[in-house]
């Protein structure tokens, strides 16, 4: 293949760790006001997409993203990462979808770019559904591969090796395909500052949900198929037991596994 056109998921979360997020009281959403930033997790998909465009002797990167107020701050880092453009959907009317609605947005704004392979990261860090990008590949009627730790393009094809609790699989697909890959997968590059100077000029197409051709009613709080209806504190871990071993320690652990009914 000799250009290479690859779309790259990216998320803009806020700027911050997860114990400055504060959900909205009313709605349970995740605030986003001000200023969001590229979700790390989403950098190796960046990296591995930049790297894949090169090896196939031409090609680009573009970036497809989804977030309130108009935000491009995120973005900006993967264009001065390298990525050629970006596609950015921003509307009031998103406010409140699930992941369903966000893919279906995705996928819309993805297929305008006309790619031959969509990167996603497997999770975002800040919703953890792990759902969007097989969601995405189905809308789409492309196949999908998950936990990627090995990507390569041969052709019109491409030899994944997937990520198991026993090892990897290796799985072979035709191109397009929408793979996400894991954190490692590659070490993603700092944006040099000849890269931030050249992000600034460069495109980011901002568009509405009526662009997609998609109804304001199917997304949003509107489509959403699920609801938030109560935000608790998760349980305090209790304290554990200590035992000073004396020589019979043994025995406390026999007596606790025979009390949970492990032997």
């Amino acid at each position: 293949m000799k250009h290479m056109n690859v779309v790259v998921c990216v998320k803009q979360i806020p700027d911050g760790d997860q114990s400055s997020y504060k959900l909205d009281p009313s709605s349970h959403n995740l605030v986003r006001d001000g200023k969001l930033i590229l979700d790390e997790s989403d950098s190796y998909g960046v990296e591995m997409g930049l790297q894949l465009a090169e090896q196939a002797g031409g090609g680009e990167v573009t970036l497809v993203s989804m977030a309130p107020g108009s935000e491009t701050s995120g973005l900006r880092t993967a264009l001065a990462m390298g990525a050629a453009k970006a596609i950015l959907v921003s509307d009031p009317a998103l406010a409140g979808s699930d992941a369903l609605s966000t893919a279906k947005v995705l996928a819309a704004a993805i297929k305008r770019a006309e790619p031959d392979l969509i990167l996603t990261a497997t999770e975002s860090s800040d919703g953890y559904t792990g759902t969007i990008p097989v969601q995405i590949a189905e809308i789409l009627g492309l196949p999908a591969v998950t936990f990627s730790k090995s990507v390569t393009v041969s052709g019109d094809k491409i030899t994944v090796e997937r990520q198991t609790e026993e090892g990897y699989d290796q799985v072979e697909v035709p191109l397009p395909a929408v793979i996400s890959v894991t954190a490692g997968v590659v070490e993603p590059r700092y944006p040099s500052f000849k890269g931030i100077m050249a992000a600034k000029g460069k495109p980011v197409e901002e568009l509405k949900v009526s662009d997609l051709g998609l109804d304001d009613a199917s997304v949003g709080r509107a489509g959403a198929g699920q609801e938030v209806t109560g935000v608790e504190p998760a349980e305090a871990r209790k304290a554990g037991e200590i035992v000073v071993d004396e020589g019979e320690a043994f025995q406390h652990i026999i007596s606790y596994l025979e009390r949970i009914k492990v032997i």
